[in-house]
């Protein structure tokens, strides 16, 4: 994709139809995401794209409408150590906005599996995720409100932030255990232990 093809006067639709060319050229008839931590093409600037702290999804001030079209854009989506977020295709990189997280956790599911719990998620664009090795969550407290904010590992450098229903499901599945010493209040899933904070912090953050 040429610079001047990503200008203003380009549209969503456009612009994912770019994508969708340059993706299918390199791919053929392959499935699956798209292989973007190996493509290394030119940067060709930002466009006025923004991916929202809610999972909304902006081109040019305006919310793009088509699911399909978000669920495009989001198989090549590379953030890289610069801490930015890039559209990334075999022939051009291009950087858009990301508020917080580029996806949401929409879903989360409770399963057993020999004798382990295993919570499975669901992206805001379709995306199914096991948290365990490969996906892990992480918790963070931000803002003035000490708000917890939980996030899991989607791949490469993305993440999903946890919807805050989704959070209340999660957090009610919390123990105590012990970790390298020190008694967290902790998520368990596929055998992996993931704290929360410390077990006597909790008080304070419901209160």
């Amino acid at each position: 994709m040429a610079a001047e093809e990503i200008s203003g006067q380009a549209d969503a639709a456009g612009l994912a139809a770019l994508i969708s060319r340059a993706s299918a050229e390199n791919s053929g008839k392959k499935r699956g995401l798209p292989p973007v931590e190996r493509w290394n093409p030119p940067f060709c600037g930002d466009i006025d794209m923004e991916i929202r702290a809610d999972g909304t999804w902006f081109y040019m001030g305006t919310p793009i409408g088509r699911p399909a079209l978000v669920r495009l854009f989001s198989t090549v989506l590379r953030k890289e150590e610069d801490e930015k977020t890039y559209l990334v295709t075999p022939v051009e990189k291009i950087g858009i906005r990301v508020i917080d997280a580029p996806f949401i956790a929409v879903e989360m599911s409770v399963t057993m599996r020999e004798g382990r719990q295993v919570l499975t998620f669901r992206t805001n664009v379709g995306d199914v995720i096991e948290a365990g090795g490969e996906h892990r969550l992480r918790f963070s407290i931000a803002g003035e409100n000490a708000e917890l904010k939980p996030y899991l590992h989607v791949r490469g450098r993305l993440e999903a932030l946890v919807s805050r229903a989704v959070m209340y499901e999660l957090v009610a599945l919390g123990e105590t255990v012990e970790v390298e010493g020190q008694t967290m209040f902790a998520i368990c899933s596929a055998g992996e232990v993931f704290p929360v904070m410390p077990a006597d912090e909790l008080d304070a953050l419901c209160r």
